[in-house]
């Protein structure tokens, strides 16, 4: 049966346990950091000596609290969708037979919330981060435009100690 063993605030392994002569060991059958995606599981799967349990090990994985991602994150989709919102050009034979392999795909709609940040589908962290820091600048210019607001007055009561005098 397999397993989860943080071994570090970030770093996971799921391993295996085993009956050995010299009495139960266990090996590690994948290791991932923070987030525990499908991919890892296929790893680990692949790499399983006795029947494997996806299900039990994503219920036990939000047991613990680690983040699950149950669906890929599919990079070159990703990137290739960058690609083409950036206009960048894509040969036509390529493009007609994508349009060919997509068909057969099963499709899903859009939700509308998800369709306002399509354009940082394929975005890196580098350009993310980059326009959470040109955000946060705009916000510092508009707070500092603004008049400073109006302080409440200290109230002036006298303050009181709970400690004895020493006397």
């Amino acid at each position: 049966m397999a397993f989860l063993v943080r071994r570090s605030p970030n770093r996971i392994e799921i391993r295996e346990s085993r009956a050995t002569p010299r009495g139960a060991r266990s090996r590690v059958l994948a290791s991932f950091s923070e987030v525990l995606t499908r991919d890892v599981l296929e790893r680990t799967a692949a790499r399983a000596s006795r029947p494997f349990d996806a299900r039990m090990l994503v219920r036990r994985a939000h047991a613990l609290g680690i983040p699950v991602q149950e669906r890929s994150r599919e990079p070159e989709a990703r990137a290739l969708l960058s690609r083409l919102r950036r206009g960048d050009a894509l040969d036509p034979v390529l493009a007609a037979s994508l349009r060919h392999a997509l068909a057969r795909l099963p499709e899903a709609t859009v939700p509308e919330p998800l369709a306002e940040v399509a354009e940082w589908v394929g975005a890196s962290a580098a350009e993310r981060g980059a326009a959470l820091r040109d955000l946060l600048d705009l916000y510092g210019r508009i707070e500092g435009s603004r008049p400073p607001r109006r302080r409440r007055e200290r109230a002036r009561f006298p303050r009181f100690s709970s400690r004895r005098e020493a006397g």
